[in-house]
């Protein structure tokens, strides 16, 4: 099944789990991380953003339509956060998992991150990276993730591990009141900042990682990590919507 990016459908909750997966010329990964989605037992939805690709990777995506897979397109990239925004408008699931579309972060997770949810114990569980020990892309990624972590905690009064972690599991009614405006990959920090102005409790549970080189395609780059710190500040003394993308 196939959207268009103005696509959208009557919400009715229907499964535990919305799985949003974000990709950007991903053809090398999306379809081995579509077969370990697919493998993993929680009751679920997938929704793959292609996000204005100018590989296969829509294509491959196409592949996994008869498995249920929904693939929805952007026709330019518009970024991270504006492919989740796209299709958080068609999640039908009680929580929302983003999944990206490499193989850093391993669905065979979902159990340990929806549990707290599921008990009732928590409304939002981030995977920490950083209470596992995992192996690191490189110093400078890994103490990039310390710092924003360490100025969210200061800010905020929160006592985080791992705020730049790619596994956000939470209530979809959550996410969706949180109006989010970032179109980027600020969108993590924009994530976290409203979430600990609102008082929102994160229980965070350790999750293994995989870290994918620049060499293999990582996006994430010294000013994202820049950018997300001042999305941070923005948040804490301001509340207003974020002019970052």
């Amino acid at each position: 099944m196939s959207h268009t990016e103005s696509s959208q459908a009557p919400k009715q909750t229907a499964v535990t789990l919305s799985v949003i997966v974000p990709a950007y010329n991903e053809e090398a990964f999306i379809g081995t991380i579509l077969e370990r989605l697919l493998a993993e037992p929680t009751d679920k939805e997938i929704l793959v953003v292609d996000d204005g690709s100018t590989d296969r990777t829509a294509e491959i995506v196409q592949r996994f339509a008869d498995r249920g897979v929904m693939l929805i397109r952007h026709e330019k990239n518009a970024g991270k956060g504006a492919a989740i925004h796209t299709a958080l408008k068609l999640a039908k699931g009680r929580f929302v998992i983003i999944q990206d579309a490499d193989l850093e972060y391993n669905p065979a997770e979902f159990p340990h991150l929806l549990q707290p949810l599921l008990d009732g114990q928590a409304d939002v569980v981030y995977g920490s990276r950083n209470l596992r020990d995992n192996p690191r892309v490189s110093k400078l990624f890994y103490w990039g993730g310390k710092v924003v972590t360490i100025v969210a905690n200061f800010l905020y009064g929160s006592n985080l591990t791992d705020e730049a972690t790619g596994y956000k599991a939470m209530k979809r009614e959550i996410l969706e009141d949180l109006n989010l405006c970032s179109r980027g990959f600020g969108f993590c920090a924009e994530v976290t900042g409203k979430l600990l102005r609102r008082k929102v409790k994160i229980v965070e549970v350790p999750i293994s990682y995989t870290p994918r080189g620049w060499d293999q395609g990582k996006k994430i780059r010294i000013k994202h990590g820049i950018g997300a710190a001042a999305i941070l500040v923005w948040y804490r003394f301001t509340g207003k919507q974020c002019p970052i993308a």
